[in-house]
This record gives structure tokens, C-alpha cells and sequence, in this order.
């Protein structure tokens, strides 16, 4: 398979950490959070990468290189303007032709990828979303499922009348390249403000993947969140 990790904006709620780097850069644990995410792929043996860029891009490129680093390879693409999570994928279709993996970068997660595409492929859908449960939902993208895990709704940070679910979106998804097909050409599209609710509204088959115990989210969002989750890594083995 193949995956594109979304390391292009600026995280400018984690400043003055982001002043020069790009949040995905932002150190856990001894590396980048981007290393973290290169390395759960690689572990499932997926090692052909598209990283898409725009803030400090020579940072991301100049860490990295061409991959071969971590044994995979890596493919770069960049963004003059932001195009969202989604529009993202335009600039490089070719990339994407068969079952793909997609990460934002700046989020540390490690959950069982190999559990979540036979989970994907079981189901069928053009898009399966890994879902992490969180009490303040506020800030995320919340999905209502049916007992089938088909997503029924899905709603970007909900005020508080709004909040009718606590699985939130984690931000890894496996989705088919019938995808980029609904995704509209040179603006910004993002998957949880635009494609996602799209889709639900167009009849498109959506599934949810809830992470259990042992697959872990570190939300990190303001700088607060990140204190946290350097508190949370002190003295692991990493």
C-alpha cells in the first residue's frame, strides 16, 4: 500500500514551538512527530510515501530526504496555497491508485494499521475513518455510526447543544482513489468541514474504526496539549 502523511500547515496554536518548524517537526520523545508516523508505516510494511508540504518545507526535506533513511521512499509535494486535508490529494493523483493510507502528521498515533484495512476492506466503503473516544469534543469531528459502524453523520467541532457523540476522528483513514473524484480541482477542500459530510449527503458508504485500549491517541493541539504529552513520554522507551 501507499500513504500520504499531511505535514503542510503551520500550527500556529503551538507558537512559539512552530515559530521555525513545522508542527509535524515538533519533537516527542527525542523526534519528530512526523518520524513517529513515518516509522508506524514502515512497520506495517508500507513504504512507498507522498508527504505533502508548504510551511518550512526545506525543514521536512532536508530531515527526511529521499526516505531511504528509514527504508522507505518518498515522494514530496508541494503546496504554493494550503488546499486542505483533501485538496491535498489533487496535486498528485496519479499516486493514488489503488487502496491508500492517509495520516495527518502532525498527530501522534499509533494504532494497529494492519487491523484497521482488513477492517476497510471487510466493510467495503469508499472511506474508513479511525476513531479515538474524547470527552471534549469541542475542537474535532465527531461521527454518529449504526451497528454496522457505518457513519451516519459527522459534524466539525460541534458547539456544546451540538455534541451527539464522543468517537471523534483520529485523523488516519484508508479510503479508495473513487475518492479524489469528489474532491473539486484547485481550492481548498477539507475532509471534515467539506468532503466527509459531502459524501454522507451524496449516499457514499462511510465507516468507522474504533481504536480500542490498546491503540493510542495523543491529542496535540495548543501548547498546553503538547506540556502534556511530553509529561505523558518522559521515560518511555521509545
Amino acid at each position: 500500500m501507499r500513504a500520504m502523511l499531511l505535514a503542510a500547515g503551520q500550527g500556529t496554536r503551538l507558537r512559539p514551538y512552530t515559530d521555525k518548524i513545522p508542527k509535524p517537526m515538533v519533537q516527542i520523545g527525542g523526534k519528530p512527530i512526523l518520524e513517529h508516523n513515518v516509522e508506524s508505516l514502515t512497520a506495517y510494511g508500507i513504504k512507498d510515501i507522498a508527504i505533502n508540504l508548504h510551511y518550512c518545507p526545506g525543514v521536512i526535506m532536508d530531515y527526511f530526504g529521499d526516505g531511504a533513511k528509514w527504508g522507505v521512499k518518498i515522494r514530496y509535494s508541494y503546496e504554493e496555497s494550503l488546499l486542505g486535508t483533501a485538496g491535498a490529494l489533487k496535486v498528485i493523483p496519479d499516486f493514488f491508485d489503488e487502496t491508500f493510507i492517509l495520516w495527518y502528521g502532525d498527530n501522534l498515533c499509533h494504532l494497529n494499521l494492519a487491523q484497521l484495512v482488513d477492517f476497510h476492506n471487510k466493510k467495503g466503503g469508499i472511506a474508513t475513518i479511525a476513531l479515538h473516544w474524547r470527552e471534549e469534543v469541542s475542537q474535532v469531528g465527531i461521527v454518529d455510526f449504526n451497528e454496522d459502524c457505518r457513519i451516519l453523520r459527522f459534524l466539525e467541532k460541534p458547539s456544546p447543544d451540538q455534541a451527539f457523540s464522543h468517537w471523534v476522528n483520529a485523523g488516519v483513514y484508508v479510503l479508495e482513489p473513487d475518492i479524489l473524484k469528489h474532491i473539486p480541482e484547485n481550492q481548498n477542500c477539507d475532509f471534515g468541514r467539506h468532503l466527509f459530510p459531502e459524501l454522507l449527503k451524496s449516499g457514499q458508504n462511510l465507516y468507522g474504526y474504533r481504536m480500542d485500549e490498546n491503540e493510542k491517541f495523543w491529542w496535540i493541539d495548543r501548547t498546553e496539549d503538547l506540556r502534556a504529552v511530553l509529561r505523558d513520554w518522559e521515560g518511555r522507551e521509545i
